[in-house]
């Protein structure tokens, strides 16, 4: 019997589809966004020709003004909704027309740390403008006034799709829709633990606001109905433009290093404008109403990824109060939480990637125990059930997918242990 470890670089392996890799088999039949960044990080502790082809995929599907997309559509596939003729998006390959949370600087930090020669320079130095790019899209097309806060303009963007934290805000947006939703999820999971068909109307109708919006960033920030500002999604813009900084002392100019220290500067100290004294945990805003979003959950941890440490100490408390009633860390929403669903996607289930960032950050800023913890228990749910899609926090049931690649570069990850 193979060991976690070679089982889990096998999955990355299966999951190959020449290249890039899907999520899973049939479920996610594409290649993501942040899933590839992860799954680029586990591929750099064996195969580092593969890491780097990974990240190169991606980025044959990044827009000329520099957005990354969501999902890049090499191949097509019948086996999930929206493909690209709901995106309508005339691009070679294909992609859809949003974004996702930005790792793929942290990746590629990472892949070259393990790459440390000649040819990985060069692959880096290569790599480097588009990385740049990508932040100034975010910069110029989700925060034009400069707050310090990007925008995202649909739940999918967030990672988190149908997290408690956007159901506010959702319902602003209407649930028609001239397309006709034909949901492929559902045959092939538990629809129990999938987002509603009331969430998927909702999605569709974005989708469609955007593309009558042309996909003109000015013209879909201006017309969407959801526009919020993601703790997860800034958390990790954030630790992405430090690890950007980093990059271009090497293969950039001093000017764009300024260019980058100037966001990073802003970034922090909006970030922390999002803590919220009462609830003691950082809240998403809504940037319709201008109103914090009351609600916890995982993407309140993630400023610590980004090596805000200022309230380490008590998040690191709030993990142990959420660790009494639930068998694992870290469940997506507060399990104290009326709104908790642990069988439901991003309502409740424990997530490998999250647990890592999560794990990572409480290292980076002081909380050793926590993070040890966090970690122990990720490696215990997946030693136990394997390569889930996610955990059910209360029993460590896995759930969703099967042989899920970036569980599987998670546990490749944990194998290393947490950065220093």
């Amino acid at each position: 019997m193979m060991d976690r470890s070679e089982a889990a670089r096998q999955i990355l392996r299966d999951n190959d589809r020449g290249g890039y890799t899907v999520p899973t088999d049939r479920l996610y039949p594409f290649q993501w966004n942040w899933d590839s960044a992860f799954v680029a990080m586990g591929f750099a502790s064996f195969d580092l020709a593969r890491a780097w082809s990974e990240i190169g995929c991606l980025l044959r599907g990044q827009w000329e003004d520099g957005m990354i997309p969501q999902i890049v559509f090499h191949a097509p596939s019948d086996d999930y909704f929206p493909g690209p003729g709901v995106w309508g998006i005339r691009r070679d390959p294909p992609t859809s027309g949003i974004t996702q949370p930005p790792v793929l600087a942290t990746a590629a930090r990472r892949v070259l740390a393990a790459d440390a020669t000649a040819e990985g320079e060069a692959r880096m130095a290569a790599i480097y403008p588009r990385l740049r790019d990508s932040h100034r899209w975010w910069a110029a097309a989700r925060d034009p006034g400069g707050t310090g806060l990007v925008a995202t303009l649909h739940p999918w963007e967030t990672g988190m799709d149908n997290s408690p934290a956007w159901d506010r805000a959702l319902d602003r947006v209407p649930t028609g829709t001239r397309t006709a939703i034909r949901r492929r999820d559902t045959s092939h999971v538990d629809p129990a633990f999938r987002p509603r068909a009331i969430d998927y109307q909702r999605f569709i109708h974005l989708v469609e606001v955007f593309r009558d919006a042309g996909w003109n960033p000015a013209r879909m920030l201006a017309a969407s109905p959801f526009r919020v500002a993601d703790v997860g999604t800034n958390a990790i813009l954030l630790r992405a433009e430090k690890d950007l900084l980093h990059l271009a002392s090497r293969f950039g100019t001093p000017e764009e290093a300024s260019e980058i220290a100037t966001r990073i500067a802003r970034m922090e100290t909006a970030l922390e404008h999002l803590w919220d004294d009462a609830r003691g945990h950082y809240l998403p805003r809504d940037l319709i109403s201008g109103e914090a979003i009351p609600f916890r959950g995982s993407a309140g941890f993630l400023p610590l990824f980004a090596g805000q440490a200022r309230h380490a100490a008590a998040l690191a408390t709030r993990l142990e109060e959420w660790g009494r009633r639930v068998k694992a860390l870290v469940p997506s929403t507060d399990p104290g939480d009326p709104l908790f669903e642990p069988l439901r996607y991003w309502r409740g289930p424990v997530w490998a990637v999250v647990n890592w960032m999560i794990a990572e950050g409480l290292h980076r800023c002081g909380e050793t125990a926590m993070a040890a913890r966090v970690a122990g228990d990720t490696r215990d749910l997946i030693a136990a059930e394997g390569f889930s899609e996610y955990f059910d926090p209360i029993t460590g049931q896995g759930i969703g997918g099967g042989t899920f690649s970036w569980t599987a570069a998670i546990w490749l990850l944990l194998e290393e242990g947490m950065a220093s």
